[in-house]
């Protein structure tokens, strides 16, 4: 199944699904998913190959809300999302939830480690329906040592959430905020936006869209009215989303 298209003809998703489905064999890939560009995980690993590493998973299903793991809990499975939206989140000391980030299809959710005796260090819950493949982490240890492209690939991974991480970092110590926020909205577009009538839309609440730019619900609600104003986008706070009427003219805002 293709990606849908975004503004610039690019697929928000940035690669082509893998096209997971059941079959009597248990879970394999369908062909035109497998056909098309692998997700990271399995960049420059054959179809082949591909389809043995994914009969090892299994797929289990999360409805809006529901916890894939939680901060503090034993790293004892890998998940790859292959459909739906997921949020990372942290409890900060006196309780209160904050995101830090959305995975969307392709992505690796949480922490990987081949050692015993680690924790997620966050928690995930799916904000949509959504579908993961699930390997068990001795199995998952097993494949990346018959397919060691499969252990270059997480470290690859690994590196661009860093830098992705340390972009942020040097944006919040440096960038107004208006700055932030218009790339933010940007990323996530392409990211997990979702195409409506004409518009792109991401379902992130204005206290959300705060906690990932660094800044208060109050500056999020004011940029959003300017912009709104301006016929940019459109914020829509009973469903907790923001609509993009003129995606160019909200790059212009960061450039």
């Amino acid at each position: 199944m293709a990606s849908k298209p975004g503004p610039l003809g690019m697929g928000y998703e940035g690669v082509v699904r893998l096209g997971v489905r059941k079959s009597h064999h248990g879970i394999a890939i369908s062909r035109r998913g497998a056909e098309g560009q692998p997700y990271s995980l399995f960049s420059a690993i054959s179809v082949t190959d591909r389809e043995e590493i994914v009969s090892s998973a299994r797929e289990k299903p999360f409805l809006p809300g529901e916890a894939i793991f939680l901060e503090g809990d034993p790293v004892r499975q890998i998940s790859l999302l292959t459909s739906g939206h997921v949020k990372m989140t942290q409890l900060t000391q006196s309780g209160l939830e904050v995101i830090l980030r959305v995975c969307g299809p392709g992505e690796i959710i949480g922490v990987f480690s081949d050692r015993r005796l680690v924790s997620h260090c966050s928690s995930a819950r799916a904000m949509e329906s959504s579908m993961v493949l699930v390997w068990e982490a001795d199995v998952f240890e097993d494949v990346m040592l018959k397919f060691p492209t499969l252990r270059h690939n997480i470290m690859q991974i690994i590196c661009e959430r860093l830098s992705k991480m340390e972009e942020r970092f040097r944006e919040i110590s440096t960038e107004k905020v208006a700055v932030r926020l218009s790339k933010e909205i940007v990323r996530l577009l392409k990211q997990v936006g979702q195409s409506i009538d004409g518009s792109f839309e991401i379902r992130l609440s204005r206290e959300e869209l705060a906690q990932l730019t660094g800044t208060t619900v109050f500056t999020v609600s004011r940029l959003l009215s300017m912009w709104e104003r301006r016929g940019i986008v459109r914020s829509q706070t009973h469903n907790r989303s923001v609509k993009v009427s003129n995606f160019q003219n909200l790059e212009k805002l960061f450039e």
